[in-house]
């Protein structure tokens, strides 16, 4: 073949025989730089999880303690002043109403001799005596006027002997009667809550 037939011809293409490179999809390591970078926000992670620590002064720990101690001496002495404080209100509250039921008590006693003088005046008239009955209403009247105020009279006939309640002033020796019993009630006696009034003025056997 000639060649200007050779250059009439179409060239076949070159083919490239040689290896194309292959794309890699793995990721690059990280540079020396970016690891560099990432340690410390890796340790600052750990730390936060282990906790804070600060170095503190020796001065800084003398402070401390010193605080420390006056919060204890003032949290004493506020425990102390309300302890103080809640028993003077009790103690004050006592006393108040014990002036209350001293002063009631002395307004009262002065009235018993009222009704022993009442009591006296029934002893002169006869059952049947129109005077009589109006007197007994008067002392009926009295005795429920003293016991909206909280006053009683005191057991004391047949009962026994009670010193803190009854005073004695005769005694009398008597086989029919138990020992240390009241027989007879010569002045009555009254109460007004726990508070003895006047001692019921009485006889005792045995």
């Amino acid at each position: 073949m000639s060649e200007m037939e050779k250059k009439d011809l179409p060239q076949e293409e070159e083919v490239n025989t040689a290896p194309q490179s292959e794309e890699v999809n793995r990721e690059e390591p990280p540079k020396a730089e970016d690891a560099q970078k990432e340690a410390p926000k890796k340790n600052a992670k750990k730390d936060k999880k282990k906790g804070d620590t600060f170095t503190v002064t020796r001065e800084q720990m003398e402070q401390m303690e010193q605080l420390a101690k006056t919060v204890s001496e003032s949290n004493d002495k506020y425990l102390r002043l309300a302890a103080e404080y809640d028993n003077y209100r009790k103690r004050t509250a006592k006393e108040k109403e014990s002036t209350y039921d001293n002063a009631k008590a002395d307004t009262i006693k002065p009235f018993l001799d009222v009704y022993d003088n009442l009591q006296r005046g029934l002893d002169q008239f006869d059952p049947a005596d129109p005077h009589r009955q109006g007197m007994e209403l008067i002392c009926k009247q009295l005795v429920d006027v003293l016991a909206k105020l909280g006053v009683e009279e005191i057991p004391a006939e047949n009962q026994p002997f009670d010193p803190e309640r009854h005073n004695a002033v005769m005694h009398v020796d008597d086989e029919n009667v138990g020992e240390n019993m009241v027989v007879e009630v010569f002045q009555k006696g009254f109460i007004m809550g726990e508070k003895v009034l006047r001692f019921s003025m009485v006889k005792v056997a045995n």
